[in-house]
This record gives structure tokens, C-alpha cells and sequence, in this order.
């Protein structure tokens, strides 16, 4: 189990050690949950939801019928890299 102590700022907010943001693979822009248990918070990271990360990828990519024939695999190459 790791441990270690960290102040609380003046605006409520604490810095997650790094051993514990490279352990759970958190970093900017990353969704965690806390929970409270007894005398406890837990924080977890939120679980990653495949069906909502394609939906916006779809969104944001052109539509089948508006890639011309010749540019399939242009525009393949640059969707894959998103």
C-alpha cells in the first residue's frame, strides 16, 4: 500500500502524488470519482466508455458519403491518428 502526506491548499485543493497519477494513469483532462467511506475518501478513476468515445469520434468525422472515392485512405490515415 503506498502513503504519503499532502496539505491541503487554501482553496480546498490537493496535489495527487505522482507515483499514484503514473500507477493509475491519470493526467489532465482525466475523470475520477470520490467517494466517501466512513472516515474515508476514496478517489477512483472513472472506467473508460468505448460506446461514448466512438460516438464523439463519429461526430466529429465526415460522413461516408462526403469522402470522395480517391481520399478513402487520406482520410483514414488522419481519423487513425485522432
Amino acid at each position: 500500500m503506498f502513503e504519503e502526506e499532502m496539505t491541503i491548499g487554501p482553496k480546498g485543493q490537493v496535489v495527487i502524488p505522482v507515483a499514484l497519477r503514473k500507477t493509475l494513469k491519470i493526467t489532465p483532462g482525466s475523470k475520477v470519482i470520490f467517494k466517501i467511506d466512513g472516515d474515508k475518501i476514496i478517489l477512483e478513476k472513472l472506467k473508460m466508455d468505448s460506446v461514448n468515445i466512438f460516438r464523439n469520434i463519429a461526430k466529429k468525422g465526415k460522413s461516408v458519403n462526403e469522402i470522395k472515392y480517391n481520399e478513402y485512405e487520406d482520410e483514414i490515415i488522419k481519423r487513425n491518428k485522432l
